[in-house]
């Protein structure tokens, strides 16, 4: 609690948190007849139930009084120790984030031997052993289902990495730097450069390029404005650049979907994908068993890792 945009609030917390100690302290201090060496005379507050049921105002017990001022006690000894009084960081120097670095340090320490055996096992190998695919199975499953769902199949806008179809490459080393790294694809807009009538046309082309149905009288007007604006990234062919990221847009695997409306958005408002880097929650050995199991979704036994 020490990143306040203002002191007021770092006084504000520290006033309410001993506040609150010394009210239950003035409280204590009100019913302090348990300090008297005799119990003074019950008070009647007067209500009866039942006939026979009187309700009676007995003092405060003493055990009772005596816990809740040790309780206090801790109270202001844990404020002293801990960080619990606006910007004051305890006389421990505790932070929660230092406990969770020591927690991971820690369990990394326990499983560094299974990590270990396959530090220098061919990725190959590690892709197809029974017990690295388990492990980065797992790791997929904390770390990558949210976007690319449980199966790794993706969904709108989130790659599907089982059907051997990469923008950045399916080998070892790309998927490596994906991991790490992260990616931030950008496919700018055309807007302001073509009608939405042009844009159509493009859409009718794009699409006869992986054998949808199209227009044959639009494709040649599309095929026009693609070679205007859109080979730079995708080719003259069509087949797109893995090195710059843009799509491949002959095999019929689309992010965004096919239909002529959903690439008539994409050409005239753009795209933008970011896969955010795990260089930060994973280390170098999760990540090599993560990049070998996602590599052996689209590689079976017997593959030969893609270039």
């Amino acid at each position: 609690m020490s990143d306040f945009f203002s002191s007021f609030w770092s006084y504000f917390i520290a006033v309410i948190s001993l506040g609150g100690v010394a009210f239950c302290v003035w409280l204590l201090f009100t019913q302090r007849a348990w300090l008297g060496k005799t119990i003074p005379n019950v008070e009647d507050t007067g209500h009866v139930w039942d006939q026979d049921l009187t309700e009676l105002n007995y003092p405060v017990p003493r055990w009772w009084t005596i816990f809740y001022l040790l309780l206090c006690a801790v109270a202001l000894a844990l404020f002293f120790l801990y960080p619990g009084l606006g910007s004051y960081k305890g006389s421990l120097g505790f932070t929660s984030a230092a406990q969770v670095k020591e927690e991971q340090e820690a369990l990394r320490a326990r499983i560094e031997p299974v990590y270990q055996r396959y530090r220098e096992m061919p990725l190959e190998q590690v892709a197809h052993d029974p017990q690295a695919r388990e492990i980065g199975q797992r790791l997929f499953l904390n770390y990558c289902a949210q976007c690319h769902g449980s199966d790794a199949k993706g969904a709108t806008s989130f790659p599907n990495l089982t059907d051997g179809d990469w923008i950045h490459g399916g080998g070892f080393e790309q998927i490596a730097h994906t991991i790490e790294q992260g990616r931030h694809n950008v496919m700018p807009a055309w807007g302001d450069q073509i009608t939405p009538a042009q844009a159509s046309d493009i859409a009718q082309y794009v699409r006869s390029l992986s054998g949808l149905a199209h227009d044959p009288l639009r494709v040649v007007p599309g095929k026009r404005g693609f070679e205007n604006f859109c080979v730079a990234c995708h080719g003259v062919d069509g087949k797109g650049n893995q090195a710059v990221g843009a799509p491949n847009l002959t095999d019929n695997v689309w992010l965004f979907g096919s239909s002529e409306a959903s690439i008539v958005n994409t050409i005239l408002n753009g795209r933008q994908n970011i896969m955010p880097a795990q260089n930060t929650v994973l280390t170098p050995d999760q990540i090599r068993l993560l990049t070998a199991w996602v590599w052996g979704l689209s590689n079976p036994a017997g593959s030969t890792a893609a270039k």
